[in-house]
């Protein structure tokens, strides 16, 4: 007779959820840089240390985290631990990728909205904006390398800048646009999009996960289910805000705004951030476009999503129209809120997708879509780093609007010749010489403590 009872069988691959937890906590730790950064550092250790996957699964993966709404580095988290360990891997990983920044963005967001007019403070935000900028441009090159490989992928990233940049054509038509473009290009035998990016590293098969499709990907009940719970804890908590506090509250507004962000801003982080950027900015008014930027200063300095900057936004806008609450608490809970309905639904987009993606792994029509997605997100970065130089660079920047045109002209007297010269100097420090992003943010940062020192105005 047997003496114990036998305990839950180890997944095939190996690697326990309790092991898994210790790694997801790393890459949240270490994860700093933006999304570039951070999907470097999850590749580093998921593929190249731990091979728990292979280069091709990793980067079909991420093709599809870049055609979901929201923040592709998170989403890719949470998409590698649904894969190792089913949905409650997946929960870990993605709250564990979020949980540093934000922590870190609520106390930054308290200190900047209690002290920010501190000309020492301001001046730490003034060489920040410089390094924001290196980032952004670093992703365009880095996503770009990877992406556009073909004429018809350079022609789709330069018609995606011009879009938005030009026309203010709007990112879900843009990006949605393009998936259509490669997928009926790759219907009709053609190879313009190539399929999606290959790259070298760990042949298929050579990982502990393999190549095969995990048991739980074939369970498409159990995804709908588990999509039916994150739409509950997501949508519930909104319509309960609007019935009780009625459309013009504040946090209507925050839950309304950053739940349609979640949904209509395809292609990462950095396409989100503009809509963020553009929305709150000139039409809620809860901050200025230079304390945008310095949110973005915060975002980049502690680990976590990019866009863990909507919560410096929503505790801005709440700490600004606090009603019967105090400022602090108004802000602390808007920033909250923010974040809750920011990334409820980036489980909900995965695993609702993560079990068709991964059956269709390696389908050239689908691929050729994702190719002209990742293609068209090339352009979106652009128009935000030309977006970052402009209101980092000039003090004053006027919209231009009419004849279809949707285009922000700098007022040339308002050039900042000490903004110009150090944001010069990031991105060379950066492209050029390869400078690390903590040491360019250091450098920043010391940069405008020692202007303001030397008496120059930092505003």
């Amino acid at each position: 007779m047997p003496t114990h009872t036998a305990g839950p069988a180890p997944p095939p691959h190996g690697v326990s959820l309790r092991e898994a937890t210790g790694v997801w906590a790393r890459i949240a730790a270490l994860s700093f840089g933006g999304p570039a950064g951070q999907i470097a550092v999850m590749h580093r250790i998921v593929v190249e240390e731990r091979r728990w996957v292979d280069e091709v699964r990793f980067l079909h993966a991420l093709n599809v985290c870049m055609l979901l709404p929201g923040p592709e580095a998170q989403q890719l988290a949470t998409y590698l631990g649904w894969l190792m360990h089913r949905a409650p891997g997946g929960v870990i990983a993605g709250v564990l990728f979020v949980l540093p920044g934000a922590v870190s963005i609520m106390a930054l967001s308290i200190v900047y909205a209690l002290y920010g007019q501190v000309p020492a403070i301001g001046a730490v935000f003034f060489g920040l904006k410089a390094a924001v900028l290196a980032v952004v441009l670093q992703a365009v090159v880095r996503v770009g390398r990877r992406a556009l490989r073909t004429r018809a992928q350079w022609t789709l990233a330069a018609l995606a800048f011009l879009g938005i940049f030009v026309f203010g054509l709007p990112f879900p038509a843009i990006v949605l646009g393009a998936g259509l473009a490669g997928f009926v290009a790759a219907r009709a035998g053609s190879t313009a999009f190539g399929g999606g990016p290959h790259g070298g590293g760990a042949e298929a098969g050579s990982s502990l996960l393999g190549d095969g499709l995990p048991a739980h990907a074939r369970d498409r009940r159990g995804a709908l289910w588990l999509a039916l719970v994150c739409l509950a804890l997501w949508l519930v908590p909104v319509v309960a805000i609007l019935l009780t506090l009625g459309s013009a509250d504040v946090f209507s507004r925050i839950a309304t705004f950053f739940s349609t962000m979640a949904v209509v801003t395809f292609g990462g982080a950095y396409a989100a951030l503009a809509y963020v950027a553009q929305q709150a900015v000139e039409n809620f008014h809860w901050l200025s476009a230079r304390e945008m930027l310095d949110g973005l200063g915060l975002a980049e300095t502690t680990p976590g999503p990019l866009i863990m900057v909507m919560q410096f936004v929503a505790f801005l806008g709440a700490y600004r129209n606090p009603g019967d609450l105090t400022p602090l608490v108004s802000g602390i809970l808007g920033g909250l809120l923010a974040t809750w309905v920011t990334f409820v639904p980036c489980f909900l987009f995965v695993f609702l997708a993560a079990p068709f993606a991964e059956s269709l792994r390696g389908n050239r029509v689908v691929a050729g879509a994702l190719g002209a997605v990742t293609a068209a997100v090339v352009g979106v970065i652009l128009n935000l780093a030309v977006w970052f130089f402009l209101h980092t660079i000039f003090r004053e920047v006027v919209p231009l609007r009419g004849l279809g045109l949707a285009v922000d002209v700098p007022v040339p007297a308002s050039l900042d010749p000490a903004a110009l010269v150090l944001s010069l100097a990031a991105v060379i420090a950066t492209l050029r010489f390869g400078a690390g992003m903590v040491t360019v943010l250091a450098g920043c940062a010391a940069a405008g403590i020692a202007l303001h020192l030397a008496g120059y105005t930092t505003g």
